[in-house]
């Protein structure tokens, strides 16, 4: 049989009981396990499972599977401000061919969209392109290539594409559509601190910031954590990932600025990172530059 197999779950929830407590994030957990099985009856979609803080469901269509993931977005963001936070779920889907047994399905589908649940930022809805070419003409609006990846098994990458369900804001972790005629493994990062630069590539694949002395990148801050954040090349992007008790924030040029704690951002352009307090507050802030390709040699 073949089918639309949707992974969700909600992003950040290590941090939601950091901040309030087991008992009340526990009970938000459930809310959004709640709203997510509803928006997948609605879809006429079964859940399969739920897994900790995260949803397996699967629908006749792909268009199906999108409908519910961008509900579920929704009705999980909606319940954020009630308890003065921002949520969001990493939802990944594809649609292919499943072995159903025992009320579960198994197969490569299963595998490859929950590969796409991880590869999903906050408050983001990723599928493949395979899947993409089924929705229907009102989706195509709605879809966005973002970069290819490998996939154990396959011979060929799969191009990852964005379901965008709502419109992008400020305020939105998002994955980075690379240009089609980027050229791949050229991408670069350039971060300057302290009168030191790192330039990151493919020989170099992560940078650390942190108190800690062996960190590339030493903050000598209090509300700096020891292991604070790191920024990791995955392909051609370069994503800051914060682990942090205070958070990094994070200014584009020409955009405000934006916290990102417990969760991952990526770095497009060029801006500033604070680390533990906002810019305007912090003694140290890393500059950094991205580029698509190497810069040409110099003449002479």
């Amino acid at each position: 049989m073949e089918c639309a197999v949707l992974f969700a779950d909600v992003a950040g929830s290590t941090a939601l009981y950091e901040v309030l407590g087991d008992e009340r994030a526990f009970a938000l957990i459930e809310g959004c396990l709640a709203a997510m099985s509803a928006c997948t009856t609605e879809a006429d979609g079964r859940v399969i499972k739920t897994i900790g803080d995260a949803v397996m469901a699967v629908f006749r269509s792909a268009d199906a599977a999108a409908d519910a993931a961008a509900a579920m977005q929704q009705r999980v963001e909606a319940l954020g401000p009630p308890v003065g936070l921002r949520l969001g779920l990493r939802i990944g889907f594809h649609f292919g061919p499943v072995v159903a047994h025992d009320h579960d399905v198994f197969g490569d589908t299963v595998n490859l969209a929950s590969r796409l649940c991880d590869l999903a930022s906050k408050g983001q809805v990723v599928t493949d392109q395979g899947t993409a070419e089924r929705l229907s003409p009102a989706h195509a609006a709605s879809l966005r290539r973002l970069f290819a990846i490998p996939v154990k098994g396959k011979a060929q990458e799969v191009e990852v594409v964005e379901f965008e369900w709502a419109p992008a804001s400020a305020e939105k972790t998002v994955i980075f559509a690379k240009s089609a005629g980027a050229a791949a493994g050229r991408a670069r990062l350039e971060i300057d601190f302290g009168g030191a630069r790192v330039e990151m590539g493919p020989e170099r694949r992560k940078v650390t910031i942190g108190r800690d002395l062996e960190a590339d990148f030493t903050v000598r801050d209090p509300c700096v954590s020891r292991a604070h954040a790191m920024v990791e090349r995955r392909r051609d992007r370069f994503v800051l990932v914060d682990h942090s008790a205070n958070g990094s924030f994070v200014s584009f040029d020409g955009r405000p600025e934006t916290k990102v704690h417990h969760e991952e951002l990526t770095l497009v352009g060029q801006g500033l990172i604070a680390f533990g307090q906002p810019r305007a507050e912090a003694a140290q802030v890393a500059a950094f530059r991205c580029f698509d390709a190497p810069p040409p040699p110099e003449a002479g």
